[in-house]
């Protein structure tokens, strides 16, 4: 099969992946073999490869956005069926008897291993990877571009979601507004939230109100215009988390959702932190997974995703890098669908 393999990490610019052939992979037991169609590039898949996040493995085969068509079950398999259109996340595989697995709460397992950097992803012909690993994709009503982005940035987005134990009616606040805080806004527009923006760009701002948000400013510059239950921070500039949390009130969440943070400073604790909690997301788990896609098939969650040639993969990633996009999402096409495959529509 072809696979793009990151061998030594080095700037996207030096093109660090390398295009070869590799043995198609079986599937062990508990394991499924995936037919890759579409894989979505992340900002996530630019840190690996250049060597900001350390990649698990050697000749690692980037990509944790993965869609595609199961082809191959291993023994034991009963989550999911040969033919079903199917995506992986960043949740790869954990240890499933700790306390944290026990619980639900398996993206805090020690033994946490993500999909594209500690085991082989999606930017290959194919991809195996364990049976509580793989969702169906079933039943929602986008084409497989605008599924990629959707399991991570609407996953992530979800779990950030669920962080803050939002209330039937609660009002949530979300700072920034790219792709991950639109999954958000839709979603807790559909479960009848208000939600009030933040953004520096006016464009992301015109767009929050296109999709339902009943306020979008800078809030650097313009007050909130009520209390705020809950919020989110997903841009990593540690100077927003303070001015995020004033206008939340007493008993109220604020979730920081970025992987890094610049430095945190708190110059008023009895005003701004004193009663409200701070939570950060971690990593992603297989409920919140579950929940999302489920609403997905119920919510319009498309959005424009701009889709290149598997050959093309490292050219993206520079335009990725650089914000060279048209669209907010990008994904290769690894293989056009078939005939025989389930499209899920």
């Amino acid at each position: 099969m072809r696979a793009w393999i990151l061998r030594t990490p080095a700037p996207i610019e030096e093109h660090p992946l390398e295009l070869v052939d590799l043995p198609t992979p079986d599937p062990g037991p508990q394991e499924v073999r995936v037919r890759v169609t579409v894989c979505g590039i992340c900002r996530t898949d630019l840190h690996i490869a250049e060597g900001d996040l350390a990649a698990g493995k050697e000749d690692l085969v980037l990509g944790h956005e993965v869609v595609g068509v199961v082809d191959a079950l291993g023994e034991g398999v009963s989550a999911v069926h040969e033919g079903e259109r199917v995506g992986i996340t960043w949740l790869g595989r954990t240890c499933g008897a700790c306390k944290h697995c026990t619980a639900g709460r398996e993206n805090y397992c020690a033994g946490f291993q993500a999909t594209g950097r500690d085991l082989d992803g999606g930017f290959a012909e194919y991809a195996v990877a364990h049976e509580s690993a793989v969702l169906s994709l079933e039943g929602i009503p986008l084409p497989e571009e605008e599924l990629a982005p959707m399991l991570c940035a609407g996953v992530a987005g979800f779990c950030a979601y669920r962080l803050m134990e939002p209330a039937e009616g609660d009002t949530i606040g979300l700072y920034g507004f790219g792709p991950t805080a639109y999954y958000v806004l839709r979603v807790a527009r559909h479960l009848g939230h208000d939600v009030f923006v933040s953004s520096r760009s006016a464009a992301n701002l015109r767009r929050a109100l296109r999709h339902g948000a009943a306020w979008a400013a800078n809030a650097a510059e313009e007050t909130m215009p009520a209390a705020l239950d809950a919020a989110i921070v997903f841009p990593p500039a540690g100077p927003l988390v303070e001015l995020a949390l004033e206008p939340i009130a007493l008993g109220g969440i604020l979730v920081l959702a970025p992987v890094a943070m610049s430095t945190i400073e708190i110059a008023d604790y009895s005003r701004t932190l004193w009663g409200r909690d701070i939570r950060t997301l971690y990593n992603v788990n297989r409920r919140d997974a579950e929940e999302f896609l489920a609403l997905a098939r119920e919510i319009d969650l498309g959005l424009a995703t701009e889709v290149v040639p598997f050959a093309e993969l490292q050219d993206a990633m520079v335009r990725v890098k650089r914000g060279e996009l048209r669209h907010a999402n990008a994904a290769v096409r690894v293989a056009e669908p078939t005939a025989a495959d389930d499209t899920g529509t």
